[in-house]
């Protein structure tokens, strides 16, 4: 059974090893998750993907929009899988005030930062790789349609610079 603490401190043995790398990071994972039994890596999908789903939120969204100068359902989906790597102080600073994330993250490269879809793919590799089968259905329900929190327009730069004064400073396109 793997626990929270568990599941962060893989996540954070990982990226320093990849030395903030996400491909790298993904790799370690599967290499890592795989050293486990079966359960445990059911464990981590679980703890992955409640933490995947709780990003579900539309200020995230508007924080990977100024950070990707634009980020449609694919982006905001491999940015969380990103955001999950990152480990748990940028993760909960980002979910709790994604304008944070000016603070809590170094330098961004869209072309190697923003791609961390395949850290979200670890556990299902893995769990391949030890059952020979696809990961069962782990019983976590799918937010609904839109994310939490009030809808705005991802588009526009004067709203997104307003709503995150501090990222915009950072990585904004102005």
């Amino acid at each position: 059974m793997m626990d929270e603490t568990e599941f962060w401190e893989l996540i954070d043995a990982t990226r320093e090893e990849a030395e903030g790398d996400p491909e790298e990071q993904a790799d370690l994972l599967v290499e890592r998750l795989t050293r486990l039994d079966p359960d445990s890596v059911l464990d981590y999908a679980r703890h992955f993907e409640a933490r995947f789903n709780r990003a579900y939120l539309w200020d995230l969204w508007g924080a990977a929009a100024v950070l990707f100068d634009g980020a449609g359902e694919e982006t905001f989906d491999s940015f969380r899988c990103w955001l999950i790597g990152q480990g748990r102080e940028v993760y909960e600073g980002g979910v709790h005030d994604p304008d944070a994330l000016a603070e809590l993250i170094g330098d961004f490269d869209v072309e190697i930062d923003g791609d961390g879809e395949e850290i979200g793919f670890a556990a299902d590799e893995a769990y391949e790789r030890l059952t020979g089968g696809e990961t069962p259905d782990l019983g976590i329900p799918m937010p609904g349609g839109e994310p939490l929190g009030t809808p705005f327009d991802l588009a526009d730069d004067e709203v997104l610079a307003a709503r995150f004064p501090r990222l915009w400073e950072r990585f904004g396109t102005v």
